[in-house]
């Protein structure tokens, strides 16, 4: 049904209104049919539109199954209008709650939900983390012709779902109660919900950077893309884009997006792709014709009107800058832990805002599990992990470990888990 566009929500407006394509993003990343209609080339869509007047702002109109119209909406507003998000949560107690979705997340899910403990999934957007945007996934045991992140994602949520996991998406958490007045840890949600669980896994990962570029914010969703999905290549087809980045995520998203753009204009702040980049990705990009390497470059500047028309870059070598012509600027320059919402909660942090797990409180003090943070009960596991190898195979892994902890936390505080 998404690959055909049946079926779902039907999104009115050309593709640069308003939040067009993060909205089919966003219900796309969730597993939710939809399709879309241009009021310039679809008369239907076009008499809709004249009915209800909307401002250029207010596009693109969103059409719910129940016939429910909404102008321009929020992610959350279009989820809460499709029924994604239920109300049952807030009135149980959970054995283990999970903050984010993504590989880590998901891996803690399945196999803690298989074991019999009661698991609630939060995560702010979509199931899959950043991985669930890669378009090709090579080097994942057991895959060896590759797999997307979304396939792979897609089937993790699927079996968490069958062990009887709650899966709470889109839905954020704002902020982690440890003091257990209730008993429990409470976790109060961005719908001004509050959930209640007797232990805590901390897989929020990290958020995607936003480096300092003048009028950055102005363009984003209209030509400034953090991802690059069937949605962002179909715009960019036959035209020259800008890629900036070098680690593996920017690899992937070269690769992938070299064979739907013109060229592919790839930035790199240091002299090589060695540092962060696998070595396979980096020979399929010198061997892919249209990516040009562009070393020691950083884009500056963005102009044009209401969607991006130009990009200021300059070498980092000599001060002269340099424009141009770019209708979409793709960015991957790396990610900052997503750990606001544990402010003041007694998790401690390192330097760059990384939780870290295994503190020892001195010696003779018992033994603290690896993957358990300075709050007995709460974990941490995957990127938002201080120390953790950065990679699927490495999160998936922890995030199956972590319940043979999760057992012995719970069974010490009298909790029985089976």
């Amino acid at each position: 049904l998404i690959q055909g566009g049946a079926g779902g929500p039907v999104l009115i407006g050309s593709a640069s209104a308003g939040n067009m394509a993060p909205l089919q993003n966003f219900l796309a990343r969730n597993g939710q049919p939809h399709h879309v209609l241009d009021p310039e080339a679809d008369t239907d869509a076009a008499d809709l539109v004249a009915r209800y007047s909307p401002t250029r702002a207010e596009l693109p109109l969103v059409v719910c199954p129940n016939g429910t119209v909404l102008r321009n909406p929020s992610e959350t507003a279009l989820a809460m209008a499709l029924g994604m998000i239920g109300n049952s949560a807030q009135d149980r107690l959970y054995d283990v709650a999970v903050v984010g979705s993504g590989p880590a997340g998901l891996s803690t899910a399945v196999y803690a939900a298989s074991e019999g403990l009661s698991v609630a999934v939060f995560d702010s957007r979509a199931f899959g983390g950043q991985a669930g945007a890669s378009m090709r996934i090579e080097n994942y045991l057991g895959f060896p012709t590759g797999i997307t992140g979304q396939a792979l994602a897609g089937r993790a949520f699927n079996q968490a779902q069958k062990f009887g996991a709650e899966m709470l998406i889109p839905v954020s958490i704002k902020s982690l109660d440890c003091s257990k007045a209730s008993g429990a840890f409470t976790l109060a949600t961005g719908c001004g919900h509050t959930l209640r669980a007797k232990s805590v896994v901390v897989a929020s990962g990290a958020r995607y950077r936003r480096p300092a570029i003048d009028n950055l914010e102005h363009y984003e969703g209209r030509g400034v893309w953090y991802w690059a999905s069937p949605i962002e290549a179909r715009l960019c087809a036959n035209q020259d884009v800008v890629l900036v980045g070098g680690g593996n995520s920017a690899g992937q998203a070269a690769v992938y997006l070299s064979a739907h753009a013109r060229r592919v204009n790839m930035m790199i702040r240091g002299g090589g792709l060695g540092a962060s980049m696998s070595r396979y990705l980096i020979e399929r990009i010198e061997a892919t014709p249209n990516i040009e390497l562009m070393f020691n470059t950083e884009v500056i500047g963005l102009d044009g009107a209401e969607t991006l028309e130009r990009v200021r870059w300059r070498s980092r070598l000599a001060p002269d800058e340099f424009t141009m012509d770019i209708r979409n600027l793709f960015l991957f320059v790396g990610a900052d832990p997503a750990t606001g919402w544990l402010e003041g909660c007694g998790v401690q942090v390192d330097r760059g805002g990384f939780v870290k797990t295994g503190v020892q409180n001195g010696e003779g003090a018992p033994a603290v599990p690896l993957l358990q943070t300075t709050v007995p009960g709460v974990f941490a596991v995957g990127d938002v992990r201080s120390g953790s190898v950065k990679r699927v195979g490495g999160a998936i892994g922890e995030g199956a470990q972590v319940v043979a902890a999760l057992h012995g936390y719970l069974a010490d505080a009298g909790s029985p888990t089976l």
